[in-house]
């Protein structure tokens, strides 16, 4: 099973309630290790290329107004699996319907507000990271606890 990585993003409520650190620290605590993180103002640009799976769709426009209404912070995180554990932690798409335990379960209430992006795919992720990140931008480094985080045929 190879390493895997996946787009994040804490959108801009997330970053308004001040909820960067503990969608971090779940992340890290899991065992996923971020190989490029910032903060950032999302462009038009941006936002059209990230969301235009949606486009045509009647809450579009106002996806694209929230989205760009405040600094996110978007991550790469890697790990065994990221993509569908990360799906996972964040829970279902509407925070009042997601899991408690999850990171939209205990921190969101909203259908839009909901906190946090995730690639839902390899594909997706693929597609996503090139719109935030520069391919020398995604760090390669040690992950020490590896041998803590997972069984050894895992690796």
């Amino acid at each position: 099973m190879a390493m895997e990585r996946s787009f994040m993003m804490v959108k801009p409520d997330g970053v308004q309630r001040r909820l960067v650190g503990e969608v971090v620290s779940r992340i890290e605590r899991k065992g996923l290790r971020l190989a490029a993180m910032k903060l950032i103002r999302m462009s038009d640009t941006q936002a059209r290329e990230l969301y235009k799976v949606h486009e045509g769709r009647a809450f579009h426009p106002k996806l694209m107004k929230f989205i760009t209404s405040g600094p996110v912070v978007v991550l790469c995180v890697e790990g065994l699996q990221a993509i569908a554990t990360i799906r996972t932690m964040l829970g279902k798409t509407f925070g009042s319907e997601a899991e408690p335990g999850t990171i939209r379960g205990d921190l969101a209430m909203s259908r839009g507000k909901n906190i946090v992006h995730g690639s839902d795919s390899f594909e997706s992720a693929q597609r996503e990271l090139p719109i935030f990140f520069k391919k020398e931008e995604l760090l390669d480094h040690a992950m020490p606890d590896l041998d803590w985080v997972y069984e050894s045929d895992e690796k």
